[in-house]
């Protein structure tokens, strides 16, 4: 099981020093943010990725996830095809896709039926150039909020070519038991994301996400983490575990403690 740290709050580093902190935190590689504003992009991933994948390499790190821009959810986007060559090409195993989200004018089941003709574009590109494709459970809104609604998206694809991203933390605040959530998708398993998050209320009702200044440490919300283990035990898990440190309006050395301390937490878990 590699653990990874989800670059994202990062931002502002280059490789370089990513690959710093990476290595500060004790992690084994990156799920790494190719966005624009990171320094690799859409924009330049044809030749930034094998660079990066070199120096990740030379440093005995890995690179098993690239998280894509949030909009990147068809698969006609025009740097579709140069996105998943460049990534099959430096060994990246895995694409984390963009998000689609319901609103009260889309039928859901008629939206789903769009979606579904994009993740066949997007599995005939994972064939094409051989890194899967995962389709990230997220809570609120989005039409993979959870494994129920995420097996919706995925169920019937090759789980080769197609695949799900896991995140405990979203699955706690959408109300799904982990051993359950897990098992549902399990064809499909591909990454794990481990944060944690509690809800919010708001002036109206309750709202489901991480509280002002962002995501909680591992073990502070709502996830159930002795459950997390258990059940990863259970299922013999062996794929990337991605640290994703959403610790928001933080400084990057801060990230990277307590991206330290949240690997030292699960450690400590898997290992009692």
């Amino acid at each position: 099981m590699k653990h990874i740290m989800f670059t994202k709050h990062l931002e502002g580093l280059d490789v370089g020093g990513i690959i710093d902190s990476l290595k500060s935190a004790g992690m084994d590689g990156a799920d790494l943010c190719v966005r624009e504003g990171y320094p690799v992009n859409p924009e330049n991933i044809d030749k930034a990725m094998p660079e990066a994948a070199k120096q990740f390499a030379d440093n005995g790190l890995v690179i098993p996830l690239v998280t894509a821009p949030g909009d990147f959810n068809k698969p006609d986007v025009d740097y579709a095809d140069k996105y998943f060559a460049a990534c099959g090409a430096a060994g990246v195993g895995h694409i984390k896709l963009g998000y689609w989200h319901w609103k009260p004018d889309t039928h859901y089941w008629d939206y789903l039926d769009e979606i579904r003709v994009w993740m066949e574009g997007f599995a005939k590109l994972s064939e094409k150039h051989g890194v899967k494709t995962v389709v990230h459970n997220h809570s609120g809104k989005s039409m993979g909020l959870h494994s129920c609604a995420a097996m919706n998206v995925v169920k019937g694809f090759d789980p080769k070519h197609v695949g799900i991203f896991a995140d405990v933390g979203h699955l706690g605040v959408s109300g799904e038991p982990i051993a359950m959530a897990l098992d549902i998708v399990r064809e499909y398993l591909s990454v794990m994301a481990f944060k944690d998050l509690i809800r919010q209320r708001p002036f109206g009702g309750v709202k489901q996400g991480a509280p002002a200044g962002g995501t909680m440490r591992l073990g502070q919300g709502f996830v159930d983490w002795p459950e997390v283990v258990a059940t990863l035990k259970a299922l013999k898990f062996d794929g990337p575990v991605s640290f994703h440190s959403e610790y928001v309006g933080e400084p990057v050395e801060t990230v990277i403690d307590l991206a330290r301390i949240d690997k030292r937490f699960f450690t400590t878990l898997w290992n009692a």
